[in-house]
């Protein structure tokens, strides 16, 4: 098993038993929303080698754009919401998402766990 689950909108429950069959958790500009409680449990509780970060352009803008149209340099607010929900520096968590996502979809350079 494995793969992606995209634009992750579940339960820490569910992230939990997808990592366990091997997939990776992508989220994106909901878990930037006031009321995404459930994806900010999965946002700090996923392992740091599970997480990826998106942002389902054009749809599903973070906030501040919410109701706009979702741009692929929104994902930097994605990221600096998951860094915050993670307590980690934002450049950590990028690097960590870059790496998992070098890994999954086997890009050059990828470090294999």
């Amino acid at each position: 098993a494995g793969g992606v689950m995209h634009c992750f909108s579940g339960s820490w429950e569910m992230a939990r038993e997808l990592v366990r069959l091997g997939f990776y958790i992508s989220l994106a500009g909901p878990v930037t929303f006031p009321n995404a409680n459930r994806l900010a449990e999965v946002a700090r509780r996923l392992p740091p080698d599970r997480l990826l970060v998106e942002t389902d352009c054009p749809y599903l803008a973070p906030v501040p754009y919410r109701g706009r149209r979702n741009e692929p340099a929104h994902v930097r607010l994605v990221a600096q919401t998951v860094a915050g929900l993670r307590e980690v520096p934002c450049e950590e968590l990028a690097e960590q998402a870059a790496q998992n996502a070098a890994r999954i979809f086997r890009l050059p350079g990828a470090v294999h766990a």
